[in-house]
């Protein structure tokens, strides 16, 4: 089979690229003010963003209904990436401290 062929060289063309690292949808969200506040105390309960909050009920919402996309992925973690843990134990940065305070 040789790649000249018109069938060969168009299929190569049409071919979906590789999957590359999706950017976020920007949505306008209207909402009635009160359903905004419920929301955003809600989410300040669960220390998440509103925008966040609302990411997690529209995930629940489609898997509960099995309407999740297979491929779409985790909700990105914000925020400061956690702490290496120290091959060597627990001795890195105690703060000065010998030991435990309780």
């Amino acid at each position: 089979m040789s790649t000249d062929t018109p069938e060969g060289a168009g299929a190569e063309r049409e071919r979906p690229p590789a999957r590359r690292p999706q950017q976020r949808k920007q949505v306008l969200l209207r909402l009635d003010p009160l359903i905004h506040d419920a929301l955003a105390r809600w989410a300040d309960d669960e220390l998440r963003s509103a925008n966040a909050q609302i990411e997690f009920l529209l995930r629940k919402a489609l898997s509960d209904a099995g309407r999740l996309p297979r491929g779409a992925g985790a909700i990105p973690r914000r925020g400061r990436p956690p702490k290496a843990k120290d091959p060597e134990g627990d001795q890195g940065d105690q703060g000065g401290q010998s030991g435990r305070s309780d």
